[in-house]
């Protein structure tokens, strides 16, 4: 059964659209490799491995039993792992794969290294032209900056979410977190720390900047990355958000949050003494294993009073980058072609909660049937909505966000440095990069 888009959902993925430029520079030498005979084995490196293996097997095993004559070779590398690993294979000259997921998140970094194959011609002459999103296609071609070219295929797009447990709120009388005051509230009541209940899980490893940035400007309502030429990341509105947040940990948090990737918060959050956890729409097949569909449920990032306009943060868009040193672009190509497919993509996606590039399969019934997704497109839907464009563009986000200011919010949470400090900090090393990117531009 189909279901025609809901008004408005075409307006709602524009907004996850990357709206800045950047200009893809310099070669490190990376061999042209080859066409080849559209045979043999060709290596797949899969961004998100572990998280997403079992899906990938499976479209890869559908994949070789249509095409016999070529071999997938899957290797899943961690999520937080995956730029450097790129990163050193680029560099070293030699073991980058055929095909490789790439998101908006360090496209840009991959691209001015000159390790990805263009694929816009590729794309108009194969069965997926005018099959994608043109929202998802254009946020892959804005954040390079090379008109009519796109270095990756968009298979999805995400949005950040408030998980929380239906039956825990029910048994202690409280409202949906769809305000902060109510978060807050929530997070409070739902703690018990001799009895190891705690209200909220929080993200303080790896990929918890990114988390905070989320809870910050959805509290802030600050509506824009830059003010100029200088970053709003340490706003005071800004500051005393971050501050808020951080405040949560080891008081309605447990203590070993510090440590928390993706992984283990989301184990414990569904370990069930849990009220709350931020993430985004991929983890929610997690959650509904745990307590079922009716023991979750999750909202937008809540709005800063009842009823009030949210603001988010953009959210990277997931895709397939063919690397130009693959000798077998050929066999290659054929496989971004079919995972991109309608029928691949819709069950890449139902499984991980997110939001298809394939036009197709935004009228499959999951997605009706999936209400934190419903929930997310009706709030981008929202024309009070804003979204603060976040600056992927710039080759060293990935870094900044990551092995550059991790180690700095565990600090923070350890009450050994201020939130005005890391925020001061986190905006001088945008300002600095943003400033390195203009100055290369032609």
């Amino acid at each position: 059964m189909r279901r025609h888009l809901p008004r408005g959902f075409a307006a709602a993925v524009s907004v996850l659209a990357l709206a800045a430029t950047a200009t893809a520079c310099g070669d490190d030498g990376t061999a042209e490799g080859g066409e080849g005979d559209g045979t043999g084995t060709i290596t797949f490196w899969d961004n998100n491995g572990g998280v997403r293996t079992d899906v990938w097997n499976e479209i890869i095993a559908a994949f070789e039993e249509e095409n016999p004559d070529i071999e997938v070779e899957y290797v899943g590398v961690p999520i937080n792992e995956v730029q450097s690993k790129y990163d050193a294979a680029i560099q070293g000259g030699e073991g980058l794969p055929d095909v490789g997921g790439v998101s908006t998140s360090y496209l840009a970094n991959i691209v001015a290294q000159g390790a990805l194959d263009p694929v816009a011609d590729r794309l108009a002459e194969s069965s997926l032209d005018g099959q994608l999103m043109p929202a998802m296609l254009e946020s892959v071609e804005a954040t390079v900056g090379e008109e009519g070219e796109l270095y990756s295929v968009p298979t999805s797009a995400n949005q950040g979410v408030l998980w929380y447990r239906t039956d825990l709120f029910a048994e202690a009388g409280l409202e949906p977190p769809t305000d902060w005051d109510k978060f807050f509230t929530a997070a409070e009541e739902l703690t018990d720390r001799g009895g190891n209940r705690f209200g909220f899980t929080l993200r303080g490893g790896e990929g918890s900047v990114a988390q905070a940035l989320d809870a910050m400007y959805a509290q802030s309502g600050i509506a824009s990355f830059w003010e100029g030429d200088q970053s709003t990341v340490n706003a005071p509105a800004n500051v005393e958000a971050l501050e808020r947040y951080v405040g949560l940990y080891n008081e309605v948090t447990p203590e070993a949050d510090l440590n928390s990737d993706f992984t283990n918060m989301v184990a414990t959050f569904t370990g069930g003494t849990v009220g709350m956890v931020q993430h985004n729409l991929g983890s929610y097949p997690d959650h509904v294993a745990a307590f079922g569909e009716d023991g979750v449920a999750g909202v937008p990032m809540p709005a800063p009073e009842p009823g009030g306009a949210h603001t988010f943060v953009s959210n990277p868009v997931d895709g397939l980058g063919l690397f130009r040193a693959s000798d077998n672009k050929e066999a290659a190509w054929r496989f971004i072609e079919f995972a991109a497919s309608h029928e691949m993509n819709s069950l890449w996606n139902e499984s991980a909660g997110q939001i298809p590039a394939n036009t197709a399969a935004l009228e499959d019934d999951w997605i009706a049937q999936a209400p934190p997704t419903a929930a997310a497109v009706e709030a981008l839907s929202d024309e009070r909505t804003t979204i603060v464009q976040l600056p992927y563009y710039l080759p060293d986000w990935n870094n900044i966000t990551k092995a550059d200011t991790e180690p700095n919010f565990q600090r923070l949470l350890l009450g050994e440095m201020t939130a005005q400090e890391f925020a001061d900090d986190l905006a001088q090393r945008f300002n600095e990069a943003e400033a390195e990117w203009r100055e290369q531009r032609p």
